[in-house]
């Protein structure tokens, strides 16, 4: 167990996604986590009656107090041998309500931490497994949202159901008994109606009021995701002059936010003003029936103020039952979001028994008949083959939309061979899987590194030994050496160093105020689009693995750093399987076969000599680059 409870207990794998489930689901899921530390649990119970037992008692003794009050004058015995040990054991036993609640605190704050430790990390594990379709669909400020609320609603629901409802229950079971036994049964009948009524009313207005809280939720949200998103693409919100436009649709969320908070704000005073109507008349009911058994003297002047401090001790809790239901179901509510998101099925997942990919023998790459499309209607493979030989490199031209990138996601494993999700192997039961992965051509065809089938290896082996280069370089908002470190996180300040050499990005970082220390902003944009690219090359080159993917690598460099990059990019492929990925043909005429794609088909290879030979498309694009950089223009 990863979770650092007491004991090593599996976590509870996550549940096929199914309908909204319900209340009781959810605690039932949530249970498992809790139950790792079930001894404390058991305490912390215990720790609970104990505390409301002293409570309990603290209305007698200042029964047996007052009455004990009614001596005759003269007797100063009486006054201090009688009241004195009351009073000291009625302080006594408020005092033990103290120590036992926070002794209730201590012994459970561990499990509720722990197990909100293990669902925020199992979330987040799970986030990560899913697949690329998923995080491209996702509103990251919104998923956030609920994963925060998710997480600390988990603390809350432990905290109100362990130290509000059940210390709540077991006070007024002890009251009505103490009523029933030491008064008639009327008392008791009455306190029990009065608790009923208000239980019932509660609960019935809380789950009409719910809707109000889930609208606003839901609305909170959003909002909280258009904010995210505007302000992730802070640059392009300048650029076309829409900062209106974005406080616009900013402010529509929140303009629903606010019509969906006064609809619940207004729900709640209605059930405010209900509670203290029951209690009050369940109050004035007790409180007559004592007054007349003191005034036929049937009571004493000591039961009268027990029945009003049971009352009262009452009261108190009884007056939060609405807030504490209502935020026990918001709680569970939130936390069935963080399930839902937990129980996401994976599109993309390994199949049983599958083994890390085998790479101590020559590292090929091979497109079997590859079919690929990221919706079924819209294909963009149509049976791609090619082999990459190990220590060899291979480079893919072709115009935008040809298939080009989409052949270094496959590599990934991001997605799976076939038109769509449901053409994945990993989408069939364990014996179809198997059988599937041993045909080529089945499901939309195979990719194979080292001779085995993607879906057949781990995908944590399979991009272990890919390094990428991407077009679109994405950093962290940290350092610049922890943004080259993270190719191989445990390298030493030399290996990082000598990465950016060979990166060419050495001198520039050398050159700052803080050099490696230099914070890149979020997702780089303090850098521009050639050092962020050069620190995407340094971090794929310390990284060092067998198979290499340059997508567009040098796309965002200058003529002059592009040659040196170039140089560096073909001795870093030297000795290793490389897939080059380019717009400019300048970057791959020493490939050692270029694959020409067009509307996801191959339809030349060859060498860069072979292919001008060939006067076919390629010699075209060439020709056209030529004549386009003698014009002063660098790209196609």
């Amino acid at each position: 167990m990863r979770g650092g409870g007491e004991r090593s207990h599996p976590l509870p794998a996550p549940e096929p996604a199914a309908g909204p489930r319900s209340d009781w689901r959810t605690l039932g899921r949530l249970l498992p986590y809790l139950w790792q530390y079930k001894w404390r649990v058991g305490v912390a119970l215990a720790l609970v009656i104990g505390a409301k037992v002293a409570n309990v008692g603290v209305p007698v003794l200042l029964k047996d107090l007052v009455d004990a009050m009614n001596v005759k004058p003269g007797e100063p015995a009486a006054l201090l041998v009688v009241p004195v040990g009351l009073l000291l054991a009625y302080g006594l036993l408020r005092f033990m309500t103290t120590v036992f609640t926070e002794l209730r605190e201590l012994v459970f704050a561990k499990a509720t931490q722990g197990a909100s430790r293990q669902i925020a990390l199992q979330t987040f594990e799970h986030l990560h497994a899913l697949s690329l379709r998923f995080h491209l669909e996702r509103q990251t400020g919104g998923m956030t949202r609920d994963i925060e609320r998710g997480v600390r609603g988990i603390e809350s629901l432990v905290s109100f159901s362990l130290y509000s409802i059940v210390p709540t229950f077991v006070e007024v079971l002890m009251v009505l008994t103490i009523l029933a036994v030491k008064f008639d049964p009327g008392f008791a009948w009455i306190t029990g109606t009065a608790l009923l009524v208000y239980v019932v009313f509660t609960v019935t207005v809380t789950e009409w009021r719910t809707q109000f809280r889930r609208e606003a939720n839901q609305f909170d949200s959003a909002a909280h995701a258009k904010a995210i998103d505007s302000l992730l693409n802070y640059e392009t919100v300048k650029y076309f002059n829409n900062e209106e436009f974005e406080a616009r649709r900013y402010d529509e969320s929140l303009v629903q936010l606010r019509r969906a908070r006064l609809k619940s704000q207004t729900s709640l005073s209605l059930l405010n003003t209900g509670q203290q109507l029951i209690i009050g008349v369940g109050l004035v009911a007790m409180l007559w029936r004592a007054t007349q058994g003191v005034a036929d003297g049937s009571l004493t002047l000591g039961d009268l103020v027990m029945v009003n401090a049971f009352m009262i001790q009452l009261y108190i809790p009884l007056n939060f039952l609405g807030v504490i239901y209502r935020e026990i179901k918001q709680n569970l509510t939130d936390l069935d979001r963080m399930f839902t998101l937990m129980d996401r099925e994976r599109e993309i997942a390994d199949a049983p028994g599958a083994q890390p990919l085998a790479t101590d023998r020559p590292v090929d790459v091979r497109f079997d008949a590859v079919h690929f499309g990221y919706e079924r209607a819209r294909p963009i493979l149509h049976g791609v083959s090619f082999e990459i030989p190990a220590g060899k490199t291979v480079a893919v031209v072709g115009p935008s939309g040809s298939g080009k990138s989409t052949l270094a996601r496959l590599l990934y494993r991001f997605y799976d061979v076939g038109n769509g999700p449901a053409d994945s192997a990993a989408g069939l039961p364990p014996e179809g899987a198997a059988a599937e992965l041993g045909r080529p051509g089945v499901r939309g065809g195979r990719i194979l590194i080292a001779g085995q089938d993607l879906r057949a290896v781990t995908q944590s082996s399979v991009r272990r030994a890919i390094g990428i280069v991407p077009q679109d370089t994405v950093l962290f908002n940290d350092t610049v050496a922890y943004n080259i470190r993270y190719g191989r996180p445990e390298a030493s300040d030399a290996e990082v160093e000598a990465a950016a050499r060979a990166a060419h990005i050495h001198a520039f970082i050398a050159g700052t105020p803080k050099g490696y220390a230099t914070v890149v902003g979020e997702r780089g944009l303090k850098l521009s689009g050639g050092e962020k690219q050069r620190v995407a090359i340094a971090r794929t080159l310390l990284k060092d693995p067998p198979i290499l993917i340059f997508d567009e690598a040098t796309s965002a460099l200058d003529s002059a750093n592009e040659r040196a990059i170039q140089a560096e990019i073909k001795s870093a492929a030297r000795g290793k399987t490389a897939l080059v990925i380019a717009h400019r043909l300048s970057t791959v005429v020493d490939a050692h076969e270029i694959l020409v794609m067009e509307a996801g088909h191959i339809i030349e290879r060859g060498t860069h000599a072979a292919l001008l030979a060939a006067r076919g498309r390629y010699a075209e694009m060439w020709a056209l680059q030529q004549s386009a950089e003698r014009g002063g223009a660098t790209e196609l």
